[in-house]
């Protein structure tokens, strides 16, 4: 049972929330949440009892949890989201729900193995220079599996200029370093849009901060809650997790808590903001006078308007035709209900193909199957840029289009839609000078630091040579991706995930700090990923090489639901046969 809040006259009272946020909510709800805090403050002592080899070994007891409710897990969040389950889009929920979770456990519990050897996370990674003074570790791959599922993609964490490699190996592990410091109680306010979010950042400030957790899960994942549970029940039975449900008010509740140490949100700057500096005249008075309301450390996930830069270059029909597709799917996965969706394409006006491209893109977009915007206020967001898109060109009975960026501050650069809304802005230049423009505008024209995706073809990459190296350290994004989308790093444990370092409380931009992270690696400025820019058979003696046709996660991509399910399974039980009939499907995509 968990501990009572009750007193005594040898037992001083717990302190409290304060009045204004307990007001809020009825007594009851308050006890409740004062008693979760109560288990886990015991919860705190037993974990930090506990040695690395024990931390690893209830990982192993996660992980087969997690495995158990995979399947409901998947189809629990294919119905949040209006579609049913087995639907052909039901594979985002499966990379984006136990795929990422199973794979985040296993990174984890190699580093502790690691660590507990007495040895760094970082031996047997290789290290080299990036630009810039920089250290880059090559994080992904590490093993054939991960070569093999995700042939010709791979991952690397860039380090803070002037980190060194002894440095980096030194510091790897974080708060694993210290097992016995600990770092309290946090607070998750978790995402409501991808249902991997809110397990892997309370797993990051379990091994990242030693500190236990509560998460509070947005209401749109009320009904992942009971799979929450059982997937995290090895961490809740000794309470070093606790799950509750509830609005603005429980949310005011707990950040406000003198007994919540640290805050994690993923979520919008808006909602960072009013957690900070609070709202209304308040709010700009605590601004004015550079006193925050929250008296507490906090970090934060925030979203952004992330661009896909496309270099131009000699493409084939088929390479217009697929990229068209690998544009699309940045923006239309999960509706565009993602922080990391690409919302602004840059296109060099000197291109030749230029408007080849464009026509298969207008194309890519508006066939994509149809599905629900079901992210709460997307009506509003759609109905906002029909008002400042009159030219704008809708499809799917206008719930996506594309529109083209003006001069100026434009809407589509500024704000995130969180909506199936993709802009076009035109810069001039063809190679070094495009790439160069491109990175400019990105930096200075587009709200956010989150994600940055280049797309350019291997003959065009190589003419550039150092050049191409030296433009992607100068897109100030905590994670880049070449060829590849950055919702790829995201689902990769040992990259980092957060936005570009710099961002304050009273400039916050796409967030503070990091997380997935699972190498536990120190003073990381940003993840980039590398993929093929051609599917198979096209990959054959043509850049990168691939084994993939269609990724699974392409909208596009026919077999994706059946392809990533299979993935996962295969992340569960190691059964080869299954896995020869996922292979199977995917070539069919």
């Amino acid at each position: 049972m968990a501990p009572t809040s009750s007193t005594s006259a040898k037992t001083p009272a717990k302190p409290r929330a304060k009045k204004s946020a307990s007001a809020a909510l009825p007594s009851d709800e308050r006890a409740a949440l004062d008693a979760d805090i109560d288990r886990l403050e015991a919860g705190a002592k037993v974990w930090v009892a506990l040695t690395l080899d024990q931390r690893a070994r209830l990982l192993g007891r996660v992980r087969d949890a997690v495995g158990a409710v995979a399947q409901e897990w998947a189809d629990t969040a294919t119905m949040s989201k209006g579609l049913e389950p087995g639907h052909r889009y039901s594979g985002e929920e499966w990379l984006g729900g136990p795929w990422s979770i199973l794979g985040l456990l296993d990174a984890l519990r190699e580093t502790l193995d690691a660590l507990a050897k007495g040895r760094s996370p970082l031996d047997g990674v290789r290290l080299d220079a990036a630009p810039g003074d920089r250290l880059r570790a090559h994080a992904f791959p590490l093993n054939a599996t991960e070569s093999f599922l995700l042939s010709g993609f791979t991952g690397e964490v860039w380090f803070e200029p002037g980190v060194t490699a002894a440095e980096a190996r030194r510091e790897a592990g974080l708060a694993q370093l210290t097992p016995t410091r600990s770092g309290g109680v946090g607070l998750v306010l978790g995402a409501g849009n991808v249902t991997s979010i809110p397990v892997g950042d309370v797993l990051y400030e379990l091994f990242a901060h030693n500190r236990v957790a509560l998460l509070k899960v947005n209401p749109t994942q009320d009904a992942l809650v009971p799979v929450f549970e059982r997937a995290l029940a090895p961490l809740i039975e000794p309470g070093f997790v606790r799950i509750v449900r509830g609005g603005s008010a429980t949310g005011a509740y707990l950040t406000s808590h003198p007994r919540i140490a640290h805050v994690h949100i993923t979520g919008s700057a808006a909602t960072f903001d009013a957690i900070v500096w609070g709202t209304g005249t308040d709010a700009a008075a605590a601004r004015e006078a550079g006193e925050p309301t929250l008296k507490k450390p906090i970090t934060a996930e925030l979203g952004g308007v992330s661009p896909i830069i496309v270099v131009p270059g000699r493409w084939t029909p088929a390479d217009l035709a697929y990229q068209a597709q690998h544009v699309a799917t940045m923006r239309l996965v999960n509706s565009g209900h993602n922080c990391i969706a690409g919302q602004v394409v840059i296109v060099s006006s000197d291109w030749p193909q230029r408007e080849a491209f464009l026509r298969e893109l207008h194309t890519a977009f508006a066939a994509a199957p149809e599905r629900p915007v079901w992210y709460p206020r997307s009506d509003e967001r759609l109905e906002a840029a029909a008002s400042a898109y009159p030219d704008a060109v809708w499809s799917a009975d206008r719930t996506r289009a594309i529109v083209e960026v003006g001069e100026g501050a434009d809407p589509v650069e500024t704000v995130e839609y969180f909506a199936p809304i993709l802009g076009v802005a035109e810069l001039g230049g063809t190679g070094q000078e495009f790439l160069d423009a491109a990175v400019t505008h990105a930096n200075e024209k587009l709200t956010g630091t989150l994600g940055a995706n280049v797309i350019i073809d291997p003959v065009t990459e190589e003419a550039l040579g150092d050049g191409f190296e030296r433009a992607i350290a100068d897109l100030r994004y905590g994670a880049v991706a070449i060829n590849a989308w950055t919702a790829f790093t995201f689902t990769t444990a040992r990259l980092t995930w957060g936005g570009f370092p710099g961002a304050t409380l009273a400039d916050v931009s796409s967030g503070i700090g990091v997380v997935h992270n699972a190498l536990l690696l120190d003073r990381v400025e940003r993840s980039v990923a590398r993929g093929p820019f051609r599917p198979f058979p096209r990959s054959v003696g043509k850049g990168v090489f691939t084994i993939l046709p269609t990724p699974p996660w392409f909208v596009n991509a026919r077999t994706g639901a059946e392809v990533c399910a299979g993935l996962t399974r295969y992340l569960v039980d190691r059964k080869l046969p299954g896995l020869v009939k996922t292979l199977t499907k995917a070539l069919q995509a």
